[in-house]
């Protein structure tokens, strides 16, 4: 029987109990309809995954009580800072949860110029709080154990200068440059645009900031494609995929 793993914000020790938070508790109780006795693996993104066993069911609340650490970790040697721009519907939500699974490091989400989606104030910070809980339920189902670093969304052109990654590309389906025809480096920058992509303008801005343009093959991805697609070059070329 597989033993789910559940994320909490809490610091957490072997030979403790603890209360799970409220969406957790209502997550084991209710959803997955556990009892005290089963077990469960717990991690809060400080390192390692703890095993734990259901010590007691309420009505608004779950109580666990841990009993081991395990210090496993199983991330990327590669640090891969993806910056996609905001996109309509469910898109941007399959984005950062496959991106999770593939071992991104950090996201920012950006408004460039053909961001169609438009989001400022309590709606801004909704979708931030939307999105982290998807990047939560991707570690708690491929395992790992540090959550990918979610930065506000940003207009591109402020974050431009604040990247420092080592290698930084921007996706381009009209050059001929490669991933092929770069060395290993230790961490990347990936930039890609919306539906419709970035503008001539904004990818010319990106080369000023040490960009290099990048194509991923003769056809054009659409926006929830193409950084999956790069990712996992990326990390089977520099990072963990074989």
């Amino acid at each position: 029987m597989r033993i789910p793993r559940i994320y909490t914000e809490q610091p957490l020790q072997a030979n403790t109990d603890i209360e799970l938070e409220e969406s957790a508790s209502r997550h084991v109780g209710k959803v997955l309809r556990m009892q005290a006795g089963r077990e469960l693996v717990l991690f809060n993104g400080q390192g390692g995954e703890y095993a734990a066993t259901i010590s007691d069911v309420g009505k608004k609340a779950v109580r666990v009580t841990i009993t081991r650490f395990d210090p496993v970790e199983r991330e990327s040697p590669l640090n891969i800072h993806l910056a996609i721009g905001v996109s309509r519907g469910e898109r941007m939500d399959w984005v950062l949860q496959k991106a999770t699974e593939l071992g991104v490091t950090t996201i920012t989400p950006l408004f460039t110029e053909r961001t169609e989606v438009k989001l400022t104030g309590p709606r801004l910070e909704k979708k931030q709080q939307h999105w982290q809980q998807i990047l939560i339920s991707a570690c708690e189902q491929c395992q790992r154990n540090t959550l990918p670093a979610l930065n506000s969304a940003q207009r591109f052109d402020d974050w431009l200068p604040s990247v420092q990654e080592s290698r930084r590309f921007v996706l381009h389906h009209r050059t001929d440059v490669s991933l092929a025809d770069s060395a290993a480096p230790s961490s990347v920058a990936l930039v890609i645009g919306p539906e419709g992509g970035l503008s001539s303008a904004e990818i010319n801005r990106a080369l000023q900031h040490e960009f290099h343009p990048l194509t991923l093959g003769p056809r054009v991805f659409r926006t929830e494609t193409a950084p999956l697609a790069a990712i996992s070059v990326l990390q089977y070329l520099w990072g963990d995929l074989s």
